[in-house]
């Protein structure tokens, strides 16, 4: 995943908005906490005021309680709402809900203090001592809340915030893929584009709408420029050099007409350099975006080869499919098919077979009705000078290994079979 340009943002955006949704979960539910403590408190408070109002010295001197909280929850028993006013050590007035208890708290005044009840329950506590009016005695006043009702009450609205928060988190995550989708969908086309590029339906790329692609595509046409040009140059110098080496030799065979081992090797000489020239041209880095369609190639290479097929009396059966097309330049398609269809020109008897389907690859198998050869015959022949016909017609025994040498720059193959013909049956593998 971090390997990935849309993993590690998905993953950045997971860690920050979960780390966020956390935050602001933390965040609500203190707030949400010191609210409803807050309320609970205020209860309290409204019900120590009503005691504290409602305290009265009689004649005799003692402390009474003129008019006690009317809330029934102060009146069941053990509920844990419960209040209690004190004179000194003596309990003055208590709740019904305490039954025969009392309640042992902190002392002093206290506002959200802890405590337990007598059935064991934890209490919120809040505790007044005031001095009475016209008066010396002072009175402490005690009022609780089952601590149970406040996290219920906290509970109750947690649980919908952490609802809300998942699906806003999802909400956000979908839009967040929806985001990094959109946001390299142009990488996408860029790859797709230069996929053409490689494959040969384009030339060069499109410049994107997006302004940060913009430089990168520039300089991937200006490689394939560079690419093109550098190519271009090679191949020229190549033809010079041809030229450069073929004149002297074409002189010294000119100057040693008697000397039949002289001009052997004059000759062997002429067909290594035409051999080397021909896999160097080839050797150097493809122009990318090259396409050859098959079909005029193979017309091209019968137009030629119609003299000697009509010497031989050959006919020709041509199946390629029609949108057959080869990720190369035409040149070395023409180098290779003609090279294949000259030798079962050469082999063959009366029929020659071509077929060409593509599918994932570009599959070109020329077959010719000739006496073929053993299978143990066919790694020597796809090797340079490799000659099966020491004795017979002409030729320099490199036109199968051009061919397997060719097949195997562009990442293809050539394969030697038996021909269903009963002759040879050569089959091209090549990137369509």
């Amino acid at each position: 995943m971090m390997r990935s340009i849309r993993g590690r943002l998905l993953l950045l955006a997971a860690v920050w908005l979960g780390a966020a949704l956390l935050a602001a979960f933390l965040f609500i539910s203190s707030l949400l906490e010191d609210f409803v403590t807050d309320r609970f408190d205020a209860e309290l408070a409204a019900a120590a005021d009503g005691l504290i109002a409602s305290v009265e010295i009689g004649d005799d001197g003692r402390i009474e309680l003129d008019d006690p909280p009317a809330d029934p929850r102060f009146d069941l028993p053990f509920s844990g709402w419960y209040w209690q006013v004190e004179s000194g050590d003596a309990v003055v007035a208590r709740s019904g809900s305490l039954l025969d208890g009392l309640l042992r708290g902190p002392s002093g005044n206290v506002v959200g203090g802890a405590g337990i009840g007598a059935d064991g329950a934890a209490l919120r506590v809040l505790r007044r001592q005031v001095t009475l009016p016209d008066s010396d005695t002072r009175v402490a006043v005690t009022v609780t809340a089952p601590r149970a009702q406040i996290d219920d009450s906290l509970h109750q609205i947690s649980r919908p915030l952490g609802i809300a928060l998942a699906v806003l988190g999802i909400v956000v995550a979908v839009a967040s893929v929806v985001q990094v989708t959109a946001g390299l969908a142009s990488l996408d086309r860029l790859r797709r584009d230069l996929a053409q590029v490689r494959a040969g339906g384009k030339d060069r790329l499109a410049l994107p709408d997006v302004s940060e692609l913009r430089p990168l595509t520039v300089e991937i046409n200006a490689a394939l420029d560079q690419n093109a040009d550098l190519l271009a140059r090679s191949r020229q110098h190549l033809g010079n050099l041809a030229h450069s080496l073929k004149t002297p030799l074409a002189a010294l065979a000119n100057e040693l007409p008697g000397d039949h081992r002289g001009q052997a090797l004059i000759a062997r000489m002429d067909r290594l350099i035409g051999w080397h020239l021909r896999r160097a041209r080839s050797a150097g880095p493809r122009v990318l975006g090259q396409r050859t369609p098959v079909r005029p190639v193979i017309d091209d290479i019968l137009m030629v080869l119609r003299w000697p097929m009509r010497d031989k009396g050959m006919t020709a059966d041509i199946d390629c499919a029609p949108q057959a097309a080869f990720a190369g330049e035409r040149q070395d398609l023409e180098e290779m098919i003609g090279n294949l269809c000259d030798n079962a020109v050469k082999w063959g008897r009366t029929r020659l077979s071509i077929t060409v389907t593509q599918a994932d690859r570009l599959t070109v198998r020329i077959q010719d009705d000739g006496p073929g050869m053993a299978d143990t015959d066919a790694p020597r022949a796809l090797i340079r000078g490799g000659r099966l016909d020491e004795h017979g017609a002409s030729g320099s025994g490199l036109g199968l290994a051009i061919v397997a040498d060719l097949a195997a720059l562009h990442g293809g193959s050539l394969r030697l079979e038996r021909s269903s013909l009963g002759g040879l049956a050569a089959v091209l593998d090549l990137p369509a």
